[in-house]
């Protein structure tokens, strides 16, 4: 755990800034990533129990600047029950045995998140029915009628 922060501390100290890169346009200091760690369920033997494997993944939504405010809208309505009330974003991952892996992919599950937001969806356009779907709909309706037509056909309808 001390090691991966003093990394990232090392690296904002020196003046360069290590980015996690999202797309061409999008990326993240990390220095804004803060990753704590705790012992992962399951199996795994005596290695679960002395281990702290599971990566926990915490990022302030609110406080980054270098996500546009559209996406971060976008981000808060399609995951908003992954931000807690203080705006940040928690992530886990226990899926490997070791804490380095188990911290690439808390980036990567943020990477691909992220990656969902980025665009706008595209607006739908109400299209008009074409003149031959209507003469089908139609035709179809009329056929069902005559089907349902003749199924009437025998019956006495006096009110005898």
């Amino acid at each position: 755990m001390g090691a991966l922060h003093a990394r990232v501390l090392v690296a904002h100290e020196s003046g360069a800034v290590n980015r996690m890169k999202i797309s061409d346009r999008l990326s993240i200091p990390d220095h804004e990533l803060e990753f704590s760690f705790a012992r992962s369920g399951g199996p795994g033997g005596q290695n679960v129990n002395k281990v702290s494997s599971k990566a926990i993944l915490k990022w302030n939504i609110d406080a980054n600047a270098s996500i546009p405010e559209a996406a971060k809208a976008r981000f808060r309505t399609s995951f908003g029950n992954r931000i807690a009330t203080d705006g940040n974003v928690v992530i886990t991952s226990d899926e490997y045995r070791d804490q380095p892996r188990n911290i690439e992919n808390c980036r990567e599950k943020l990477s691909e998140m992220l990656r969902s937001v980025e665009k706008p969806p595209k607006v739908r356009r109400a299209t008009k029915p074409t003149r031959g779907s209507k003469e089908r709909r139609l035709a179809g309706k009329k056929r069902d009628s005559a089907i349902k037509a003749g199924r009437r056909t025998g019956r006495d309808h006096s009110d005898s």
